[in-house]
């Protein structure tokens, strides 16, 4: 609901009498009134306190007062009365105090230079205006001095000065060279505060004889130019060079090179310095060094932190700026020069003063004989001001005697005032720094109520929007106010209205039923008078058939309806735009009532179509777009482009026109509609091409307008409905001659950059514009509604023009004009443009907050003044922000927010809020440079809300008569939780609800026992939690108790787990995602029957498109989506197989952003292959060492004695097997070989998981090798009968353990036919090269290798058998080691 205390500009005609505020009251400026009401002077206008005029004109000293009756003036120069009637220089304006001193008769200014002071007075008292200090500007020339070159060393610091001549105002200070070009600056050359150009090291390319220090007045707008000033910088090597041109080869001299140095302060000198500044004023600090390399410029405030929003560093950090200072701002600032040798710095103690400033300004009083008043006047400053009073100009203290009034300081007080009491009071607050003076009048008026809205005024509102009925009055008391509805009503009371105090009647949202007369009553002690007023609400117009979007083929016709419903008193007006301008003038467009059609549809009709109602009270809009598409081609006939023009030929030659004529091309099946002739520029833009004009296609010849100082060359192109023809050949040249510009540059705009400049910039004319050789532009301006004289400039052809020391953001008038060398261009109109903007100085006040409910809230702000804004208004931006949650008491984080309100809007609504949580809030100008300070923050409060469904409603442990129910609390309570409300009601087999039972339960429980329920009955739950403001959204759930046990005879028991109670319809829940940068794993809880299939359904969110379908194989809960974009949101949702309508909530996730990959395939590195060779080679040389050393050992004594009385059944058992026999040669050494080959190939196919057999048949092998080498063991220790013996027992006990290893092994055969394991080619090459197979073994008489050769069963336990009765023959035989030598002996055992 709308509370504001103004009214719409639309009301401008009420009067605001600031007889309806209790501070202020004030004689409304009535024209009736005014004639009948006494009203004391009120100086209404006057010259500012520190006058400065320009010495050329006449000198204006405004003075302008109201009154009734009309006050007379008069003045005082340097505090004595100034006789007007004697000097005959001066005038005074009539019915007006303004005095006008002509200087055009050769008086100086200066004469008339002084302190004016005008007073107003009638016959009610007298009001004065400030001391008026009159000075003439003064812009002086520059004294003349002599300016010797600067000549400095490269690398050295160097000052330029300035030192303008003395002016009033002081000048503007800005360098430029001989071209009005600005000089660049850098952290290196910059111009200081005084206007001298620092260096802080100067470069080769600083050399220039053409500095120019320039001083700008702008009172009189005049610039003064100092003499150029010559700079020549040495360099090192100039300087060697040049010395050693002049020294004999025998000198040994150079000049240092550039040596770097620390840094030193050219300005401010020493160590500290103090500055005075005064509150309100902007505080520039500067800190210039020298060295090398450049210095970088730092700022602190010692003890403190400079101010926020308030704080800007100008000239590359050189200059400090405050804007805004006040006391606060006092302390010491350090500004630090550094570079990388070194820092200096430099501390100034800044103390900010304050002239006085008003707390409580005086407001006039308007009273009635007998009643009480005050005038409060109080300010403040540093140092604190005095308060002096004065009474219609005299000091109180020695004015007339008035014994209802009373002194008190700041304060008069006024008790029982009588008529004669009237008199204007003057408030002087002053310090060592400036003064204030306000005038207040006391009117002591006694008048009956007065209503000024005219009477029987109608008002015309449309339905659902507010309605103001205005009550304009005047009263001395004060009137009281009161509304009525009809003549003889009740009075007007509730929320459904609003009263301002202005007396204006306020309906928020009038209805239909609101309509009526409404009487106003206005009333006071001196009697009563009432008005009526009429109100109509009227129905809102509406479009209630709306255009269409349309497709449409060429020649055909498109139709838009725009049907209308409206208020049958009000007359409405459709207006149709095409892409939001006016409809193009075509008789093909046909506007009915109700409809548009376009007849003979073109390409050029594509576009939106928007249909406008307008009535005198409200307005309404509808759009459609309209889509050309070309008709299906007809297959006989082929059309076509026609063919280029042909016979160009210029004829009847003039200045400014000439004729040219051609023959068309073939048409193609297509009429040529149109030529179109383009002209090219052999002068200024040969090769570029330029559209001439266009003519009928049955014309032929053309008479073409030209400009001077172009060498024309035409050509023609043929058009129909096809398109466009190739260029015909170009013409031959024509050359006109050069005269005056015709026109000026186009798009002026004047545009500043920076808080003081003005960039006009302007579109340059083309070539064949120019009309001329030596095109330049005079750029001209002056400030708006100042009367000053233009400054103009001529600069080359180019496009901007930067005007430099300029107010910020104030209007300029601004012209370009085009030059050449045969004259100007006729004169150029004026544009306005502005200056440079700059950051709002001022955070908008009254910052209030209106909390509408717990969503939502209204924020009202006062307009920031536009001199403060400083730049074009944009509006303003809220920045709100929820501090902390009342209900659960924890800060977090969250993010700011901003709404931004367009143009001078003062109010804002804030939607989206929590309800029951602290939000704080700041609001803050914007402008075109950026925003403004933040008003202070508002802290506001949001109410209770309804409380979001329990977190969760879990039902446990079933019983016979009893359910347990557990929730978890809301997740977002939004208030204080007063309780939980649960509902229940039993559901019988046809699905019918029984009787439903409601049950409250405190807020702080978690879990509550059902008890006296029936026995196998389903119950459905209804769950909710309630705050003081009401009930939140409800979660149900259905479970059911168990049955009787007396009657589950003949039933199956319950499976085990059946205590808990299962949902009673499949459920997919707790959808998580965990998403990388092109897949996401999806993972999700399931409830229902075993044996689900589910699936995946996927889109990208927000878009129409179906979604994708995933199959999750097995019953698994988890899934990996690939293929995904990166940094794309989706959307994902979790289903299964065969239950309609089965699945999970939607949930939203978002692939990670796209990374630039770093991954290298290693295979294509030029170290890895060269690794892998040099692994390569090493093998081999590792597998040629072991192939040698195996071909050099030979047989050992022992086996041949063992071949000398070997067993006949141990042959065939080798011939047979082709394993055992050479085992003992690849024992120890092939085994761990082959471990490491499986190692490093990682063959899963190895494994004892993935192929059982080959590990138990290695296990064979394995006790194989270890029963003969321990054989070889005992045949080469036969010194000890008794180790003999051991020996002999322990390789009976191997036999047996491999006997059962066969049996095991003869198990698995029944698994498997074979047992076979299988190696790759290159390392079976590599086998048999270390078992010696290419020496006459096995594999060369048809024999499998040992590793390829399939082991059975019936093989294993013949070899077994074999090996078992040669073991006899074995140890029966003693080996004879007599006839070996030791040292045989000894190689032998190691053997």
């Amino acid at each position: 609901m709308m509370k504001e205390k103004s009214i719409s500009a639309s009301k401008a005609s009420l009067v605001f009498f600031l007889c309806q505020m209790i501070s202020a009251l004030d004689v409304p400026l009535d024209s009736k009134l005014l004639e009948e009401l006494s009203q004391p002077p009120t100086i209404t206008q006057q010259s500012p306190k520190d006058y400065i005029v320009d010495p050329r004109e006449n000198i204006v000293i405004q003075c302008e007062a109201k009154g009734k009756p009309p006050p007379s003036f008069s003045w005082t120069r340097n505090g004595t009365h100034f006789d007007i009637d004697k000097d005959a220089q001066v005038t005074m304006k009539p019915n007006s105090g303004t005095l006008v001193v002509n200087i055009m008769n050769g008086v100086k200014a200066e004469a008339y230079e002084g302190v004016y002071q005008c007073t107003a007075r009638n016959e009610r008292g007298a009001a004065i205006s400030n001391n008026i200090v009159i000075r003439p500007s003064r812009s002086p020339l520059w004294t003349k001095e002599k300016l010797e070159p600067n000549h400095v060393r490269e690398g050295d610091s160097l000052v330029l000065n300035c030192r303008p001549p003395v002016g009033l105002p002081p000048p503007i200070i800005f360098w430029m060279d001989n071209a009005f070009q600005r000089l660049p600056q850098s952290e290196r050359v910059s111009q200081g505060l005084n206007g001298d150009l620092y260096f802080s090291n100067v470069q080769p390319e600083d050399t220039r004889e053409d500095y120019i220090c320039y001083a700008r007045f702008n009172h009189t707008q005049t610039i003064q130019q100092k003499q150029p000033i010559s700079v020549k910088v040495f360099s090192m090597d100039s300087l060697n060079d040049t010395i050693a041109a002049n020294l004999s080869d025998t000198d040994i001299y150079g000049a240092k090179p550039v040596t770097e140095r620390p840094p030193v302060l050219l300005t401010p000198t020493g160590s500290t310095s103090n500055k005075v500044e005064l509150r309100g004023n902007v505080l520039l600090l500067e800190c210039i060094a020298a060295g090398l390399p450049t210095p970088v410029i730092r700022w602190i405030k010692e003890g403190g932190e400079l101010p926020a929003n308030r704080t800007f560093f100008e000239n590359f950090k050189k200059t400090l700026k405050i804007i805004d200072v006040s006391e606060a701002d006092s302390g010491n600032y350090k500004c630090t020069a550094r570079n990388t040798l070194g820092s200096t710095h430099h501390v100034i103690s800044v103390t900010v003063k304050a002239a006085p400033y008003w707390i409580t300004a005086p407001r006039n009083l308007v009273l009635s004989p007998g009643e009480d008043g005050t005038l409060i006047c109080r300010a403040n400053g540093n140092p604190k001001p005095s308060i002096s009073w004065l009474t219609n100009g005299v000091p109180i203290a020695i004015a007339p005697e008035d014994p209802s009034r009373k002194v008190d300081g700041d304060t008069i007080i006024f008790s029982a005032v009588q008529e004669r009491s009237s008199a204007v009071y003057q408030c002087n607050a002053s310090n060592e720094y400036g003064y204030l003076l306000a005038n207040a009048f006391v009117n002591v008026l006694a008048e009956p109520p007065r209503i000024l809205t005219p009477a029987n005024k109608l008002y015309q509102v449309i339905a659902d929007s507010p309605a103001l009925i205005d009550c304009a009055y005047f009263g001395s008391p004060k009137p009281e106010i009161e509304w009525f509805r009809g003549v003889k009503g009740s009075i007007l009371r509730g929320n459904e209205y609003v009263f301002h105090d202005n007396g204006t009647l306020e309906i928020p949202v009038a209805q239909k039923d609101s309509t009526g007369t409404y009487t106003c009553v206005a009333r006071n002690k001196l009697g009563k008078t009432q008005n009526e007023v009429q109100l109509e609400v009227k129905d809102p117009t509406m479009i209630i058939k709306q255009p269409q979007y349309k497709v449409i083929q060429r020649s055909a016709q498109a139709s838009f309806e725009c049907v209308i419903k409206h208020d049958p008193t009000l007359i409405p007006t459709v207006i149709w735009l095409k892409d939001n301008n006016e409809l193009p003038d075509d008789e093909r467009f046909l506007v009915g009532k109700d409809n548009l059609t376009i007849m003979n549809v073109t390409d050029k009709d594509d576009g939106t179509y928007t249909c406008i109602v307008n009535t005198t009270l409200d307005s309404v809009s509808a759009s459609a777009v309209l889509t050309v598409v070309a008709a299906p081609p007809t297959p006989a006939i082929i059309y076509a482009r026609p063919n280029p023009p042909l016979d160009l030929e210029l004829t009847g030659q003039l200045e400014r026109s000439i004729e040219l004529s051609w023959v068309p091309g073939e048409e193609n099946n297509s009429p040529i509609t149109n030529f179109v002739i383009e002209y090219e520029d052999g002068l200024h833009e040969p090769g570029v091409w330029h559209y001439q004009t266009e003519v009928p296609g049955s014309q032929t010849t053309v008479q073409l307008k030209l400009s001077p100082y172009v060498n024309y060359s035409f050509r023609v192109i043929a058009v129909n409905e096809i398109g466009r023809s190739q260029p015909s050949e170009p013409s031959e040249q024509y050359l006109t001659k050069s005269a005056n510009p015709d026109e000026n540059p186009s798009n002026v705009q004047g545009i500043g950059s920076e808080p003081d400049n003005l960039v006009i910039t302007w579109e340059s004319l083309k070539g064949f514009q120019s009309n001329g050789p030596g095109l330049q532009y005079k750029v001209s301006w002056r400030q708006k509604d100042v009367d000053d004289e233009w400054t103009s400039v001529v600069v080359a052809n180019v496009s901007k023009y930067i005007v430099s020391g300029t107010p910020t953001f104030v209007p300029y008038e601004i012209k370009v004009q085009a030059l050449n060398d045969l004259g100007y261009a006729p004169e150029p109109s004026e544009v306005i443009g502005h200056s440079g903007e700059d950051l709002p100085m001022v955070a908008p006040g009254n910052v209030q907050v209106h909390v509408i409910n717990s969503t939502l809230a209204k924020v009202h702000w006062d307009p920031v003044p536009l001199k403060s804004v400083r730049g074009h208004l944009q509006g303003y931006k809220v920045y709100y922000w929820k501090v902390q949650s009342l209900s659960r008491r924890s800060k977090r984080h969250v993010e700011k927010k901003i709404l931004t309100f367009r143009g001078n809007k003062t109010f804002g609504m804030l939607p989206g809020l929590e309800p029951y949580s602290s939000y704080k809030l700041n609001v803050r100008v914007v402008n075109g440079k950026g925003e403004g300070p933040a008003s202070p923050d508002k802290v506001f409060k949001t109410p209770e809300g309804v409380p979001s469904p329990p977190s969760f409603l879990k039902i446990t442990n079933p019983t016979l008569d009893s359910l347990t129910l557990e929730w978890g609390s809301p997740t977002h309570p939004n208030g204080v939780l007063t309780s939980y409300i649960l509902k229940f009601q039993p559901i019988n087999n046809t699905h019918e609800l029984g009787p439903l039972v409601e049950i409250r339960i405190p807020a702080n429980e978690s879990s509550l026992i059902l008890k006296n329920l029936n026995y196998s009955t389903r119950y459905k739950f209804y769950f909710n939690a309630q705050t003081s403001v009401g009930s939140g959204s409800q979660i149900t759930e259905e479970a059911v108790t168990i049955m009787d046990e007396g009657k589950m005879a003949g039933i199956l028991r319950p499976a085990v787990g059946a205590g808990k109670v299962q949902p009673l319809y499949p459920r997919i829940r707790n959808v998580t995602t965990a998403a990388a940068e092109t897949y996401a794993n999806i993972s999700w809880e399931y409830e229902g029957p075993d044996h689900a299939n589910f699936y995946v359904e996927y889109g990208v969110a927000g878009s129409k498109e179906d979604w994708k379908k995933e199959i999750v194989n097995g019953s698994r809960s988890f899934f990996v989506l690939k293929g995904l974009t990166p940094g794309t949101a989706y959307k994902v949702r979790v289903g299964a197989e065969g239950l309609s309508g089965f699945r999970s909530s939607e949930d939203l996730f978002e692939t990670g952003p796209a990374m630039a990959s770093r991954q290298v395939d290693i295979a294509t590195q030029g170290w890895f292959i060269g690794l892998m060779c040099a692994v390569a080679l090493l093998i081999l040389i590792l597998l040629i060492v072991c192939f040698i050393r195996r071909n050099k050992g030979g047989k050992y004594p022992v086996k041949e004695k063992e071949d000398a009385h070997a067993d006949p059944e141990i042959q065939p058992m080798k011939e047979d097997d082709g394993t055992f026999g050479e085992y003992r040669s690849m024992s120890a050494w092939t085994g761990k070989k082959m471990d490491k080959e499986k190692k490093r190939k990682g063959s899963c196919a190895s494994s004892s998981e993935a192929d059982p057999v080959f590990t138990k048949a290695k296990s064979v092998r394995s006790d194989r090798s270890n029963f003969f080498k321990r054989s070889g063991d005992q045949y080469s220790n036969i010194r000890s009968e008794t180790s003999y013996t051991r020996r002999k027992a322990r390789q009976s006990s191997e036999l047996r353990r491999a006997s059962s290893v066969s049996a095991s092994l003869c198990q698995e055969e029944k698994k498997s036919d074979k047992w076979i394991y299988r190696h790759g080619s290159r390392r079976h090459a590599s086998e048999q090269q270390i078992m010696g197979l290419d020496e006459g073994s096995n594999s060369q008489a048809g024999h499998p290798p040992p590793f390829h050769q399939p082991l059975s069963c019936n093989s294993v336990r013949g070899s077994l058998a074999r090996q078992h009765s040669s073991l006899p023959h074995r140890f029966s035989q003693t080996p004879d080691y007599s006839s070996d030598s030791e040292d045989t002996q000894s190689s032998n055992h190691r053997k």
